[in-house]
């Protein structure tokens, strides 16, 4: 969970206990079917503490899901550092995501069901995806509509990789499979070179965790 430093401790507080209950119910049902009273009851807050820190219940869930996509990010960026090829880049943000689907299921259907991960150029959160297409383009790796429209393509298809991994839970070999399939898809529609797209695809492929259900 985030810490909220320009909250006081009491407020702080009560927003983690919000978002914790967040947590639990999104992960069951859409932001639409939980009513708030039923989210302050979980949280042990007052009703009025609700309004005190959300607007309304799309603003709580799209907060849920931030915190969730920080989560996400912060991964991206680990697994990236010391990778200067930006289209690598690309894919490896693809097997995070897949990667985070497979170890983390209850949090990626958080992620997915609040509509809260915004596929625009300008979020904040996107910063180093776009940076990279940027890159890629500049260097003549992909081509040029990736510039305007890449960041949409590629996020809409880690949202669906990412949904197929949580809703249908397939075994190991079935999962990497489908993940490779989907990076050679993703890499050629910018562009990529197939061999090369193949290539960076077997290597997602072969980093993957184990599923909950094996032993590590």
């Amino acid at each position: 969970m985030a810490s909220y430093p320009d909250l006081s401790p009491r407020a702080a507080r009560t927003r983690a206990a919000l978002i914790a209950a967040g947590f639990d119910l999104l992960a069951a049902k859409p932001i639409d079917a939980i009513p708030i009273d039923e989210v302050v009851a979980r949280a042990g807050v007052a009703k009025g503490s609700f309004f005190n820190h959300f607007s309304d219940k799309q603003a709580f869930a799209e907060a849920i899901a931030a915190e969730v996509r920080l989560q996400l990010e912060d991964q991206v960026g680990r697994a990236n550092a010391g990778i200067s090829d930006p289209v690598e880049r690309i894919a490896g943000g693809m097997r995070v995501g897949a990667a985070f689907s497979i170890s983390d299921p209850k949090r990626t259907a958080v992620l997915l069901r609040s509509h809260g991960s915004s596929t625009a150029r300008a979020d904040p959160l996107n910063r180093g995806l776009v940076d990279d297409i940027d890159a890629a383009c500049a260097q003549g790796l992909l081509r040029p509509e990736a510039q305007d429209d890449g960041v949409l393509y590629w996020l809409g298809l880690c949202q669906i990789l990412m949904a197929s991994l949580v809703e249908r839970q397939p075994d190991p070999e079935s999962a990497g499979r489908r993940i490779r399939d989907m990076i050679v898809m993703g890499l050629t529609g910018l562009g990529v070179d197939q061999v090369r797209a193949a290539t960076l695809a077997d290597q997602a492929a072969g980093h993957l965790p184990p599923s909950p259900a094996e032993p590590a």
